[in-house]
């Protein structure tokens, strides 16, 4: 049972809406939960149209990187944090398998095609990061190729903080169950069916060997001038807000604060990686 379009007209304050929601033994703790969520989502993203107008005039580039396993619930952050964005200054970078061109190029060449211009802000759905974890997992590329990554990589990172290239690095942090909960949820919903593919259930099966590569990633990767930052997501909701927070809390820009919502993360549900981080993916 749901509201209806006639129920909400003759609901004159909350306690008929409480006394309807009971009539029609409606869970009326998931609608006022689900209603909270997206008022908090509306008021962050306003937050985050101040942000980009900053970042237009103040001419800065910033790249959010956004990695996990499948079904962590990237793609449904990045477009939540991109909803509102004036398109002219945002894009989402979602490279697909590399041609056989760029097989033969400096394995970074194709990402630093996508990096932001100035005044423009790029969310990376995956990143140059498939090298440190999918690749390896899957046999996409040699035990030479990634090591040679590993050892690039901070070099990398250094040289575009050098260059005043902001970038915020993700990773999303879901359990097993919660992984394959979703991936039968998708299984079930016609309009879903593209996000799903084999490759993703080889990640149950091959779910040990991911943590593996990924504790690498973290310990080889993780540097002062270009973090790790851990977001558990098993539940999306939480996620996409308190990642949304992270980001916002990152700069003083102009009508910063102007909608009221929270913008210091909740430091249970995101933290910068170290050693001894409690994650729910390993």
């Amino acid at each position: 049972m749901k509201f209806s379009r006639e129920d909400l007209l003759k609901a004159r304050n909350r306690e008929d809406l409480i006394a309807l929601a009971n009539k029609k033994k409606i869970p009326l703790g998931k609608t006022l939960s689900k209603l909270q969520y997206e008022t908090e989502l509306t008021h962050l993203q306003s937050e985050f149209v101040n942000l980009q107008k900053w970042i237009a005039q103040e001419k800065m580039r910033l790249a959010i990187i956004f990695e996990g396993r499948d079904a962590a619930g990237k793609g449904g952050s990045i477009k939540r944090f991109k909803e509102h964005l004036n398109p002219r200054n945002s894009r989402v970078v979602a490279l697909t398998k590399p041609t056989p061109v760029e097989i033969g190029q400096w394995y970074f060449r194709r990402y630093v095609k996508e990096l932001p211009n100035a005044g423009e802000i790029a969310f990376f759905d995956r990143s140059w990061y498939n090298r440190a974890v999918v690749e390896p997992v899957m046999g996409f590329c040699s035990e030479e190729e990634y090591d040679k990554f590993i050892v690039q990589v901070p070099e990398f990172e250094h040289l575009l903080y050098e260059d005043n290239l902001k970038i915020i690095k993700f990773w999303f942090s879901i359990s097993k169950d919660e992984q394959k909960k979703r991936f039968d949820a998708r299984l079930k919903n016609p309009l879903k069916h593209w996000k799903f593919s084999p490759v993703d259930m080889k990640g149950q099966k091959l779910w040990d060997k991911y943590t593996y590569y990924k504790e690498q990633m973290f310990s080889k990767t993780h540097t002062n001038f270009s973090p790790w930052i851990i977001v558990k997501t098993n539940n999306k909701r939480v996620a996409r807000l308190e990642s949304m927070r992270y980001v916002l809390s990152q700069f003083n820009y102009d009508g910063k604060g102007d909608s009221k919502a929270t913008l210091l993360p909740d430091p249970n549900v995101i933290m910068r990686y170290h050693r001894s981080a409690i994650q729910i993916d390993t």
